[in-house]
């Protein structure tokens, strides 16, 4: 697989994306919403029970924090879905699928181009939520509680894997459906798995810490493995070309 000519794919579709304003919006409003949302219902939380205790606000915002990969595996969908799908009924796509690259680098770049902006639009969320949170939590705590081990964790690590499965499942279930709609009404599944995980806890039945962080990296990384290698088999560029209308 040739790095080169995936990033060649990728930067094509950068110029797709760039006329297709839909495709943005789940990139761009989740990491707004993380980064404003949270830091308010801290204070208001903080502003309306002054005795609650230092202990409780720190898991709260571990907690928090773990909604920033939510937002890393539902930003991409729009970007995902399209990317294939919607490049068909643009009638974009037969183009790409006529040229010598291989399904592998084709899947690649179609990655790349959905993470780069998903992952650029998470980081700034993230800072801006960090800081946010430091302003209202600072009063309480008498220390800025971010960054730390634990976010950088959840930033660095868990958020591009979630980020890359949640691309992934979308890519295949776009050369798999005949339109955006369903492609994205499919994609929205992947929300789910996290979300069980933020409610999980959201009810101490674990604990978001490092070591909890990366056990789910771990496990999150395997399923991006073999989504990629099912992405590859179930692709077929000559079904796309000949059967779709």
């Amino acid at each position: 697989m040739r790095l080169s000519k995936a990033w060649t794919v990728a930067s094509r579709d950068f110029k797709i994306f760039t006329k297709q304003r839909n495709v943005w919006y789940s990139v761009i409003i989740f990491p707004v919403i993380t980064s404003v949302i949270f830091p308010i219902v801290l204070s208001q939380a903080i502003n309306r029970t002054n005795s609650i205790p230092v202990a409780t606000i720190s898991n709260l915002l571990n907690t928090f924090s773990f909604f920033l990969v939510i937002g890393a595996a539902f930003a991409p969908l729009g970007i995902a879905a399209y990317s294939i799908v919607g490049e068909k009924v643009e009638k974009s796509l037969e183009p790409l699928l006529a040229t010598p690259i291989t399904d592998g680098e084709i899947l690649l770049g179609k990655a790349i181009s959905a993470l780069l902006p998903t992952l650029v639009a998470m980081y700034i969320g993230a800072a801006i939520f960090m800081v946010g949170i430091d302003i209202v939590a600072y009063p309480k705590l008498g220390y800025y509680y971010f960054p730390n081990v634990t976010i950088a964790t959840v930033t660095l690590v868990l958020m591009p894997i979630a980020s890359v499965m949640s691309i992934l499942y979308s890519i295949i279930v776009s050369s798999r459906v005949n339109d955006v709609r369903s492609a994205n009404s499919y994609g929205i599944l992947m929300y789910f798995p996290f979300l069980a995980i933020f409610l999980a806890s959201e009810t101490n039945i674990i604990t978001v810490d490092v070591n909890t962080i990366l056990i789910i990296s771990g496990i999150i990384l395997a399923v991006d493995v073999a989504l990629f290698f099912v992405s590859t088999k179930t692709f077929q560029r000559e079904e796309i070309l000949t059967k779709w209308k």
